[in-house]
């Protein structure tokens, strides 16, 4: 088991290449954290091999399909030269897919089984084989231990959803929703919180330029939410600023 490094926190960021993930890891080495930035072709992303250039020695580049089996195995076989006997004080499983323009009468089941791969059972698996990575805290919050965040979406609440609307993404983070409450539960006895988070409606390929909210200001939002995190507040949905979301 490797050991943790009380210098400074190690932060592991999916699906990293653009958005939500992207900002995420700007704002983190903003703030002097070590990044391990993932994406599935670290080759073409340019933004983010550009900050790598910016912070030698702060951001690791390394592949994942978070859907992939094999490039999950490949991801925990590499992790280990990258943390140098460190381990992972924030997990964010941001990487997401979302399929726009759905009808009902017309949701392909390819659309549905790659919204839980990707949104629910991907984040699960991934969180599942990192946990040997990740920081242990005490039982009373003096030592905090690493924070899980699965990014989720009000879209997944189950009594919020009023509408038929992206049913494919809805499902797959209904269930994702699932899935942090069962990992904050696996995880507890060790001082890991977990917790699901609605950035809100973001300015990002996938909201969209109708949306209000701009990257940054989400991003630096659900940052400032984590840190207020208490072991209380493990298995929680909540906004970007702390709101609870309902199931």
């Amino acid at each position: 088991m490797p050991e943790a490094n009380p210098a400074t926190r190690h932060c592991l960021v999916t699906g990293a290449n653009r958005g939500l993930g992207l900002e995420f890891v700007r704002q983190l080495l903003a703030r002097g954290e070590r990044v391990v930035a993932t994406c599935r072709q670290p080759g073409k992303a340019a933004a983010l091999n550009a900050l790598a250039g910016e912070h030698p020695g702060r951001l690791h580049v390394l592949p994942l399909d978070v859907a992939s089996a094999r490039s999950r195995d490949e991801l925990v076989r590499e992790l280990p030269l990258v943390l140098d006997g460190a381990r992972l004080g924030l997990l964010l499983n941001n990487a997401g897919l979302l399929h726009g323009g759905e009808r009902f009468g017309q949701v392909a089941e390819s659309d549905l089984d790659a919204s839980l791969r990707t949104n629910a059972t991907g984040p699960f698996l991934l969180t599942q084989a990192l946990a040997p990575w990740l920081a242990d805290g005490d039982g009373d919050g003096a030592r905090p231990g690493a924070v899980v965040a699965n990014l989720s979406s009000e879209i997944g609440s189950l009594s919020g959803h009023g509408e038929f609307r992206t049913p494919s993404y809805a499902i797959g983070k209904a269930a994702q929703n699932m899935a942090s409450v069962l990992l904050a539960r696996a995880l507890a006895p060790r001082g890991i919180r977990v917790i699901a988070l609605h950035p809100g409606w973001v300015r990002t390929d996938m909201g969209g330029e109708r949306a209000p909210l701009a990257a940054a200001d989400a991003v630096a939002g659900l940052l400032a939410t984590l840190d207020r995190l208490g072991p209380q507040d493990s298995g929680l949905f909540l906004d970007r600023v702390g709101r609870p979301v309902p199931w």
